[in-house]
């Protein structure tokens, strides 16, 4: 009996989706390059399941009913060009090929180019949820050539978490590179999200003394509010572990944030679109910042400070905080949504901005309550330039702002750095103004290297020079 779908790649992530489709009633053949590592897969957790041992990428092949379906869960870059040249000799015309790795979405978009070209029906697939989610329902975001999407969408939609309302988390994205560009987006948000917790942490620890068992009832009774989120609910259980000795692991770990590039790849990304990421920007500087422990270490011995005083109202310091972190996170996402909007006109991949939010409802890392808002805000209006413009987010954001400053004045005055609280909150009241200083740059501008300016007098797209020396 042939196998249904292939899977290169047996890390544990690798593993874990495996072991999924074979769950969901698949017959899956399996390769890594380092044997070894199949047959203590196929001899333990794969063991007296529908799963094929292979060892070679031919024999692999040889295994799969047509289209051939294989899917490539190997780290991102030279790799999956690597696996791709092999594999090409041995396909057909109209078999896929998925990597379902963290791509860069320029790569995936010239591998479906590559491979449209010869014939074969490439996908990206971006997926979320990290190894649990693999083992009992990712989010995942595919994209790629649009013919591929029939023959790949029953296994994916089995395997993908599902909403509450019983839907899966997988729909089509788009063509080319929109499934790795949405996820990539994804991690910015994410990592938006996780700085901007860790910031009202920080504050709250410092500012108010919260002790973590405080900490943790606090996030506990954020969770079953608007905050509802996976990253607030694990945070709440990470203020209770222990070590065997009983000491808070939290304690014990290094104040250096790690990275792995994709937060890095969307801050770049809003650069070259000129869209205003801010938040996400900050967050991956706050990990660059964090890396620096040893210069860190100097500078608070030059300037050294007492320690932070004590907030003066404690207590009205927790409830501003709790504001302060649900408007962040609104502007995290609004920011998202934004590059998003900018990218699908640029690429024509016609996104589908609701549809998109409702695929992160179950299974990734930034689910969250608010998610089924953002699918109304854009079910309400297709063309909405920005979540900041619909009427319910405009009343959230109106209504959490004054604790918003308020938290944002505690930490200036305290001396505790709020870089993505602060830079969210520049970001919307610069957004929110009618008019800026821009045009004294424009001035400026001109004066030093007369690049022209526009006129409020004049039409738009009509540029004027002065001689400001003269």
């Amino acid at each position: 009996m042939k196998a249904d779908v292939g899977l290169i790649g047996l890390a544990v992530m690798g593993q874990n989706l495996v072991l999924n489709m074979e769950e969901h009633g698949m017959r899956v053949a399996v390769f890594n390059r380092t044997e070894s590592r199949t047959e203590e897969f196929c001899r333990g957790p794969a063991a007296g399941k529908k799963i094929i041992p292979t060892k070679s990428l031919s024999e692999l092949v040889s295994t799969l009913e047509r289209p051939r379906k294989v899917m490539l869960m190997i780290q991102a870059g030279p790799a999956v060009d690597a696996i791709i040249e092999e594999l090409l000799p041995l396909l057909a015309s109209g078999d896929i090929v998925i990597d379902g790795g963290n791509s860069h979405f320029p790569d995936t978009q010239r591998r479906y180019e590559e491979l449209k070209a010869k014939g074969i029906l490439f996908v990206g697939a971006g997926i979320s949820g990290g190894e649990e989610g693999a083992r009992h329902g990712p989010s995942i975001m595919p994209g790629g050539h649009p013919d591929a999407w029939p023959h790949v969408r029953p296994f994916l939609q089995a395997i993908a978490a599902r909403s509450d309302e019983g839907e899966p988390c997988c729909e089509w994205v788009g063509e080319g590179g929109a499934g790795h560009y949405v996820k990539m987006v994804h991690n910015g948000i994410e990592y938006g999200d996780i700085q901007v917790i860790c910031e009202v942490f920080d504050l709250l620890r410092r500012g108010a003394r919260m002790g973590f068992d405080a900490l943790h009832a606090l996030f506990k009774k954020w969770n079953e509010g608007v905050l509802e989120s996976y990253l607030i609910e694990i945070t709440a259980d990470i203020f209770q572990k222990r070590d065997p000795d009983g000491s808070l692991v939290l304690e014990k770990i290094l104040d250096v944030a790690g990275q792995k590039g994709t937060g890095k790849w969307t801050g770049i990304d809003a650069l070259d679109r000129g869209v205003p990421l801010t938040l996400i920007g900050e967050a991956v500087f706050a990990r660059c910042l964090s890396s620096m422990k040893e210069e860190r270490q100097e500078a608070s011995r030059l300037y050294a400070a007492s320690p932070s005083p004590l907030a003066e109202n404690s207590q009205a310091l927790v409830e501003a905080a709790g504001q302060a972190l649900y408007a962040a996170k609104i502007i995290s996402y609004a920011q998202g949504f934004m590059l998003m909007k900018t990218a699908s006109e640029e690429h024509q991949w016609n996104l589908q901005f609701g549809s998109i939010a409702l695929l992160w409802r179950a299974g990734c890392i930034i689910r969250s309550r608010f998610l089924g808002r953002i699918k109304g805000a854009f079910m309400r209006n297709s063309k909405l330039g920005s979540l900041l413009l619909d009427p319910f987010f405009q009343q959230e954001i109106t209504t959490a702002l004054p604790g918003w400053r308020t938290t944002i004045r505690e930490g200036v005055s305290l001396g505790i750095p709020l870089p993505c609280l602060s830079s969210a909150l520049a970001f919307f009241d610069g957004y929110r103004s009618a008019s800026l200083p821009a045009n004294l740059l424009q001035a400026q501008r001109d004066y030093f290297g007369a690049h022209t300016y526009e006129r409020i007098d004049q039409p738009r797209g009509k540029f004027f020079h002065t001689n400001w020396i003269q």
